[in-house]
């Protein structure tokens, strides 16, 4: 596996589907960021960095009674076709319902938060 990103939302939604309370992903400061934006859009309840090296990211997962509250997670950008954007090229996941996940020269943001800042970037995801 040599795309790290696409194992931590396949690790994420194979969790979702079968209703795990946490996750374990290896950690890694990109992934960390992931955490933080699905933390503060609401998609996760909290995430946590444990262990000495090789350190683990955990991550405590959110549902609404028996449904995941991540309907969906898509990998954009992969190491074999990186996709980037300019601010006003920047997509409008699922009709604004859903969050894009980009890296910018500023660091990993949402969508919206690049488009405030007029900031393009490479497109790592989507999540909905």
């Amino acid at each position: 596996m040599n795309d790290p990103i696409s194992d931590m939302l396949t690790r994420i939604r194979n969790a979702n589907n079968a209703l795990l309370p946490l996750v374990n992903v290896p950690h890694s400061k990109m992934k960390e960021s992931i955490a933080g934006i699905l933390k503060r859009e609401g998609y996760i309840q909290d995430f946590s960095v444990e262990g000495q090296l090789p350190k683990e990211l955990k991550l405590k997962l959110k549902y609404q009674g028996k449904k995941s509250v991540i309907e969906g997670l898509r990998r954009i950008s992969t190491p074999g076709l990186r996709r980037y954007v300019g601010s006003t090229d920047i997509p409008r996941v699922r009709g604004g319902l859903g969050v894009a996940v980009l890296s910018t020269s500023e660091g990993l943001m949402t969508g919206n938060q690049a488009r405030k800042k007029n900031l393009g970037g490479e497109l790592l995801c989507y999540i909905w």
